[in-house]
C-alpha cells in the first residue's frame, strides 16, 4: 500500500509540474480544434462536439492509468 501511495503522489507531482510549466509559458495545445470535431454555427445556434479531442484524451488517460495501476 505504501508503494502505491508513493507512486501516486510522485505521478501527481510530475503532472502538476508539467501543467504549471505549460501555463507559465502559455503553450497552447490544439486539443479542442482538431479535424473531426463537429462544429455547426447557424444564425441563432452554435453546436460544438469535440469527438476526436475526446478520443485522444481518453487514449492518453488510458495509457497513464494503465502504467500507474499496473500490478
Amino acid at each position: 500500500m505504501e508503494k502505491f501511495i508513493g507512486k501516486f503522489l510522485l505521478t501527481i507531482g510530475v503532472v502538476l509540474i508539467f501543467v504549471g510549466y505549460v501555463i507559465y509559458k502559455g503553450i497552447k495545445f490544439p486539443i479542442g480544434r482538431l479535424p473531426g470535431d463537429i462544429f455547426i454555427k447557424r444564425e441563432n445556434f452554435v453546436f460544438y462536439f469535440p469527438i476526436v479531442s475526446s478520443i485522444i484524451i481518453s487514449i492518453i488517460l488510458t495509457i497513464i492509468f494503465s502504467l500507474l495501476f499496473r500490478r
